[in-house]
């Protein structure tokens, strides 16, 4: 098992059957706790999903997961703060732009199941994280015009910005994690 194994797993069932379990579940006051619950439990198995690519990073350089926390956080700060300030709708339209990339993404996943190309995981990675960035950028403005327009469902746009962060972590340490790796070698 190498690092496309470990990159590529996801999060466990668990996390996606608490999410549709969250999807499912009205927005009301009466269940806010029940909806904040789900969302600790799946923050908690997305968290447990991500544990064996952590595990990798940390075999390769401990200090690859700082250096990644901080790098997403700087990622996220500076989109959040450009669509804050940008004006109103400017960035909805990117929604169907993200979504054809993020298809075509999975697309070249599923095919490099069977090619194994090394090259196209790691293009898959850099195209993926820039995706990403751009999603911050959408759901930001999207959770900001929903609320405007009385969606108050705060939990849920939770969800949505979550995965955007764990998205980028993810992406940003196997990159930086694969870097290590490649200048080890290039030592030995």
């Amino acid at each position: 098992m190498g690092p496309h194994y470990i990159a590529e797993v996801k999060c466990p069932w668990g996390s996606l059957i608490l999410m549709i379990w969250l999807m499912a579940t009205p927005h009301s006051h009466e269940i806010e706790q029940k909806r904040l619950g789900l969302l600790a439990g799946f923050a908690f198995l997305t968290g447990v999903g991500l544990g064996p690519a952590l595990e990798f990073c940390i075999a390769v350089n401990p200090s690859i997961l700082p250096t990644t926390f901080m790098g997403t956080a700087m990622i996220f700060i500076c989109f959040t703060l450009s669509e804050l300030y940008a004006r109103r709708r400017s960035y909805l339209f990117l929604g169907g732009i993200l979504m054809s990339a993020l298809s075509l993404l999975l697309l070249s996943s599923v095919g490099n199941v069977f090619f194994g190309s090394i090259w196209l995981f790691q293009a898959n990675l850099y195209v993926g994280l820039v995706v990403m960035c751009g999603f911050v950028l959408f759901d930001t403005q999207l959770i900001i015009e929903k609320a405007e327009n009385g969606d108050q469902d705060y939990i849920w746009h939770c969800i949505d910005l979550f995965l955007d962060f764990v998205t980028v972590f993810r992406k940003l340490m196997m990159i930086l994690a694969m870097n290590e790796k490649d200048k080890k070698k290039e030592k030995k």
